[in-house]
């Protein structure tokens, strides 16, 4: 059964996810066009499939969605926290720092998800990750101590990312 299953929906939640996209795009519900956007679902994700070879197991969805709350909420906080600096402080008062971050992660998901959360937060900017993948080159518009912005970010960001992937 779960053999038929993952035949079926390779991917499920990316399935679904286009499902209501399509559903979305049409501005209007009906159940046709729900049936064709599961179709089309199928379709794209069956397609894609070979793309994604490897799926990363055992995510807890709930931990994930506690991390998307705090990254939004850090998000809204960071967009209010640079209007500040720009408005506020001269450009030669700023101090810009560029920061490497060890990494404890493994998982190519994980570290992606932890490089577009520091490039989705105002301020921060994910430049490079290092050829073997074990740390992330970061550049940070303003930083009085650059140690506790990459140790706010390993506690605040990887910690978590380590527990949804573990």
């Amino acid at each position: 059964m779960a053999r038929a299953y993952r035949w079926l929906f390779p991917h499920p939640l990316l399935t679904l996810l286009l499902t209501v996209v399509w559903v979305l795009l049409q501005n209007q519900f009906s159940w046709g066009m729900a049936v064709f956007g599961l179709i089309l679902g199928i379709i794209i994700t069956k397609i894609t499939a070979i793309w994604w070879p490897e799926r990363p197991g055992g995510i807890s969805v709930w931990k994930f969605l506690n991390y998307a709350v705090i990254v939004l909420w850090d998000i809204m906080v960071a967009n209010v926290q640079v209007a500040w600096i720009v408005l506020t402080k001269p450009n030669a008062k700023l101090k810009p720092a560029w920061i490497v971050v060890p990494l404890e992660l493994r998982q190519p998901e994980a570290i992606t998800i932890l490089a577009g959360t520091i490039t989705l937060t105002p301020g921060t900017v994910s430049a490079d990750l290092s050829d073997e993948g074990h740390s992330l080159l970061v550049h940070v518009l303003h930083t009085d101590d650059p140690d506790a912005e990459r140790d706010g970010i390993k506690d605040r960001y990887e910690r978590r990312l380590k527990e949804i992937f573990a």
